[in-house]
């Protein structure tokens, strides 16, 4: 195999600018634009945030990062490339880049640690679909929700949120992650399996009582989603008489629409309004600690390729 490996770090994207948020949703709905009320709904989401989300920013921080790391450790030449799924550089693009730089193997890793047919299995197909027919061979990994060091950040990044409350012993922990539609169950997709590990790795680690598990953001579609969604989780347990609530969203790595709207703004309005007081964990980003982890998983699946080959 060549000693000169790619590295294709995947994720969604987001519009740059509100001028291309009909455009992004186009995408994403397989070209069919948002009816004006949705587009409407979510420019005022954007707006609500900023203008415009930092996950961009933050995914070519985390890149840059690294490659840095990779360099530094030295146990693989690599050039780390950065690909989109609904915005440039779209995923087909730095695949074929990849094969014009002479690369002839590539580690493709999505920054999503939960594994789904509907979620990272669509970013690997893609890359798959425009590799065919050349000489790159991709070497993916498919989830690592378990990874040691993601579970000693996300326990980190819990207890430093339970160090806000005021009775940390009695508050709850909601373990979230985006929705998918519920069809992903007759498959037995295991998403939602892999959420609760996750959360239930970082609990045995903190001597959490009860952890909740709950799903966010659903698309607005006629399909059913997953569930419970976590506005509902929010007001059982204010009937329960929860008083203090952390939302560590385990799902992502980094901030973005769907952590600093629908949870920043839409969950704390609504714990304002249950009398319930919320913490969020912090985001992953480019957290040195974070880097590390995904140097170890392209180091590690490299090397598991070199073994299946030799």
């Amino acid at each position: 195999m060549n000693a000169r490996i790619g590295v294709l770090l995947m994720a969604y994207g987001t519009p740059r600018s509100l001028d291309e948020v009909e455009a992004y949703y186009t995408h994403i709905r397989h070209g069919r634009k948002p009816t004006p009320e949705l587009l409407s709904d979510l420019l005022r989401r954007y707006q609500a945030i900023g203008g415009v989300s930092p996950l961009n920013e933050i995914t070519r921080a985390e890149a840059q990062a690294l490659q840095r790391q990779l360099d530094a450790d030295g146990k693989v030449q690599a050039q780390v490339y950065l690909g989109y799924k609904h915005t440039q550089p779209f995923l087909a693009d730095v695949t074929a880049r990849m094969v014009d730089d002479g690369i002839r193997d590539a580690v493709a890793l999505v920054l999503a640690p939960h594994y789904s047919r509907l979620s990272v299995e669509t970013y690997l197909q893609e890359v798959e679909r425009a590799a065919a027919d050349t000489p790159l061979t991709v070497h993916a990994i498919r989830s690592w929700h378990l990874h040691p060091g993601f579970i000693q950040l996300l326990s980190v990044r819990v207890s430093e949120a339970l160090a806000k409350t005021e009775h940390p012993e009695s508050a709850v922990v909601i373990f979230s992650a985006h929705s998918l539609p519920k069809r992903v169950l007759e498959w037995a997709d295991p998403y939602p399996d892999q959420l609760r590990q996750t959360g239930e790795a970082v609990a045995k680690r903190l001597h959490l009582k009860q952890p909740v598990y709950a799903w966010q953001s659903a698309g607005r579609t006629q399909d059913e989603w997953l569930g419970p969604d976590i506005l509902e989780v929010l007001r059982q347990l204010a009937q329960s008489g929860t008083r203090e609530v952390i939302i560590c969203p385990a799902g992502f790595v980094s901030e973005h629409l769907e952590i600093l709207y629908d949870i920043d703004i839409e969950c704390q309005q609504l714990a304002d309004k249950l009398g319930i007081r919320l913490v969020r964990t912090a985001a992953l980003n480019d957290d040195p600690a974070f880097i590390r982890v995904l140097a170890d998983l392209v180091c590690k699946r490299w090397f598991e390729a070199g073994r299946s080959e030799g």
